[in-house]
């Protein structure tokens, strides 16, 4: 039993490790893409920031919200290491194969799917005995953020950025991107510090239902809370993992994220990143987690609407957007697919 604890806290490390390089243009694709940093100096930075992340939510916010959230997306009762464990697996594969792929997807909506598919492979069912397999509470606020997120984004980006041209309409335009390019640093810190904050609480969150499970075999009880307390070095390896994940890039998703959309200008990066910063700042104070990758996307549309509809590229959204939607229910199939794995040789 302990062995496959350590197993599962291994593999959600390489979670987050993954979940860095995968998302990595997330934080870094808009400074790239109008070259106000290298692509080796943007991973450095958002890397720095993803780190620093840990510090906010532990002295800031005192808290781990979303954390708590993605460990309580299951009912107790159906959950054990070998559930865990699937879900995981699925999670890591469903990564790399988009990472592979090019294909921003969402790690968070991945995790939670692989979590929910095993479990309910687990139960045979969506309920046993009248009990729920899946915490709805927790869980349906997170379906309607996978729109919400992305439209809350994209709103947020159109206004700052119809109010920041009408503030420097007069401005010379060498001056103006000048600046702009210096706060595009400013704006890639916010939305690295708020994609560090969301994504790597997930991991914890993971890791959090394993040591609750463990400890239970064992005839103890750990809330989430005293886990936190207990075993501090898990969130803190979850943001460094995260933090170096981050640093091995992702240039396959940058390439999408930075050109395909839009075209995206220092000013328009700015509004973007601030955007998504903001979005995410907002669902880390509810607790609710939702992908960096919709909202940096809705985000970037927002901006690429100010100018004309069809300056965004409606064909490549779409696309993503259908990544997004079965994201949740292949991750689940692939879990249910590993949970009679792991059954059979564990």
């Amino acid at each position: 039993m302990f062995t496959l604890l350590v197993l599962i806290v291994v593999l959600a490390i390489i979670f987050d490790y993954i979940n860095g390089f995968h998302d990595a243009a997330n934080s870094i694709a808009n400074i790239v893409s109008t070259k106000v940093l290298t692509p080796f100096q943007a991973v450095l930075w958002a890397a720095v920031f993803n780190f620093a992340a840990y510090f906010i939510s532990l002295y800031i916010i005192g808290e781990f919200k979303i954390g708590n959230t993605i460990a309580k997306s299951v009912n107790p009762e159906f959950i054990n290491l070998h559930v865990i464990l699937a879900g995981l697996l699925a999670a890591i594969c469903w990564n790399l194969i988009t990472w592979w792929f090019g294909i921003p997807s969402s790690s968070s909506h991945t995790l939670l799917g692989g979590f929910m598919g095993a479990a309910l492979c687990y139960a045979h069912g969506f309920s046993q005995n009248g009990v729920n397999v899946i915490n709805y509470e927790k869980v349906i606020p997170t379906f309607l953020f996978i729109f919400f997120a992305p439209f809350i984004g994209m709103i947020i980006a159109f206004v700052i950025t119809i109010l920041v041209v009408h503030l420097f309409k007069r401005s010379s335009p060498y001056k103006a991107e000048t600046k702009f390019k210096r706060f595009q640093l400013l704006a890639s810190a916010a939305f690295s510090l708020g994609h560090g904050g969301n994504d790597a609480q997930k991991v914890m969150g993971i890791i959090g239902a394993a040591f609750i499970c463990y400890e239970k075999s064992q005839g103890k009880t750990l809330t989430f809370d005293s886990f936190v307390h207990h075993y501090s070095w898990v969130p803190f390896c979850s943001f460094l993992a995260i933090g170096l994940g981050t640093m091995s890039g992702g240039w396959k998703i940058v390439k999408t994220m930075g050109t395909k959309i839009t075209k995206i200008t220092p000013l328009e990066g700015v509004c973007a990143d601030t955007a998504g910063a903001l979005t995410l700042f907002l669902t880390e104070k509810l607790g609710i987690p939702v992908s960096t990758t919709h909202t940096i996307t809705g985000s970037i549309i927002g901006v690429g609407a100010t100018k004309r509809l069809s300056a965004v590229r409606w064909g490549v959204t779409i696309n993503l957007l259908w990544a997004w939607i079965i994201t949740i229910p292949i991750s689940a199939l692939m879990a249910a697919v590993f949970y009679y794995l792991v059954g059979l040789f564990i």
